[in-house]
């Protein structure tokens, strides 16, 4: 029995289970776009059950609806939550622009070394001598571009 028969053979019904195991779904699955799926064929449902569509009018319904409730959803809700208290918990280098360190090996020749933390970070800018004072005024992944810290 394919699926155009069972929707055929309950009608309204079908959309409304199909709906209920796509929020189902949603419960396993993260990510929000299951549940706009789920009220789309519950909404699919309830208009079959109150008026007779035909299964492609139907289709056509549950395309336009999940189309656009993703896209809605997508647009203008997702992401738009509060601030993070930690917007740098996943970009750490980010954090470092600004900041000011003091070399602990030399930059040569537009390359060296810098230890940040726990970490040893590579750096590019002016040859500048181990000791002295650098700013970070970019990043590039891994690769910190400095220049002299102003005294």
């Amino acid at each position: 029995m394919d699926i155009i028969n069972i929707i055929a053979e309950y009608g309204g019904w079908s959309w409304v289970i199909g709906g209920f195991v796509l929020l189902a779904i949603e419960l396993v699955v993260p990510g929000g776009v299951f549940v706009w799926l789920g009220v789309s064929a519950l909404l699919v449902g309830l208009a079959t059950l109150t008026q007779a569509f035909g299964w492609q009018m139907q289709w056509l319904m549950f395309a336009t609806l999940s189309v656009v409730s993703v896209t809605v959803w997508t647009l203008y809700f997702k992401g738009r939550g509060e601030t993070s208290d930690r917007p740098f918990l996943n970009a750490r280098n980010e954090k470092l622009i600004g900041q000011t360190f003091t070399l602990d090996e030399p930059i040569v020749d537009g390359n060296g070394r810098l230890k940040v933390e726990d970490s040893l970070w590579r750096v590019k800018g002016p040859d500048i001598a181990a000791g002295e004072r650098v700013r970070v005024v970019s990043v590039d992944t891994t690769v910190l571009q400095v220049e002299p810290a102003s005294s």
